[in-house]
């Protein structure tokens, strides 16, 4: 009986350190592969390092005909988090009650949406309180007042442009984030949001995350 009991282990132990062996060759020969296939990768922004994102798979495929979901197409990788989620038009945010700002706002742009709309006009566009937060919670025009801090978009206006429904929309205060003005928010972030824009000229669908960072003083 013991001899039998020995013999069953030892056949275990057997099987888990070839499956460990095999599956270690396997993986070094698959990195092996990425790295040898790097240099046929076309040197587009951003791109990355493998030419793939495998920790961000698509738990679905989007169809590109106009029926499927604005929310699906946007939100096509996941949602970051749960909290507190709001859809909008064009971008999905997950509002954060406590500061009073979005823990996270998500856009899909492409070079259509992003394309100039002589229709669109950003000047009628006013900041506003996000009504369909509690009033308890929600961010007001008075809360930046007299601060120094600029109302930051998060999703850019100039992201989208396609009505002006969806421009309107990004002046929620609910997709705005306190932002040193000169320096920050109307030059260097500026100059990223362009940057972001500019993407769509070299891949089909950019999906951007956005969000604040908080530091300690």
């Amino acid at each position: 009986m013991a001899n039998r009991k020995l013999t069953k282990c030892i056949l275990i132990g057997s099987l888990t350190a070839g499956s460990f062996i095999a599956g270690t060759y396997f993986e070094k020969n698959k990195l092996w592969s990425a790295h040898l296939n790097l240099k046929e990768l076309q040197n587009f922004p951003a791109l990355p390092i493998f030419g793939t994102v495998s920790a961000a798979t698509a738990f679905s495929p989007v169809p590109a005909d106009s029926n499927v979901s604005r929310v699906s197409q946007i939100m096509k990788y996941g949602f970051p988090g749960l909290d507190n989620v709001r859809s909008f038009d064009d971008f999905v945010l997950s509002y954060d009650r406590r500061n009073r700002v979005a823990h996270w706002v998500f856009e899909h742009l492409t070079a259509e949406k992003v394309k100039r709309n002589d229709t669109v006009d950003r000047s009628k566009c006013e900041f506003k309180p996000d009504e369909s937060v509690h009033k308890f919670f929600r961010s007001e025009n008075y809360d930046y007042k007299g601060s120094g801090y600029d109302r930051g978009h998060l999703a850019a206006a100039g992201n989208h442009k396609c009505h002006q429904k969806h421009v309107e929309q990004t002046f929620y205060l609910s997709n705005m984030a306190p932002q040193v003005g000169v320096g920050f928010n109307r030059d260097s972030w500026n100059r990223l949001e362009k940057h972001v824009r500019k993407l769509t000229r070299d891949y089909t669908n950019v999906y951007c995350c956005t969000g604040p960072l908080y530091l300690p003083k």
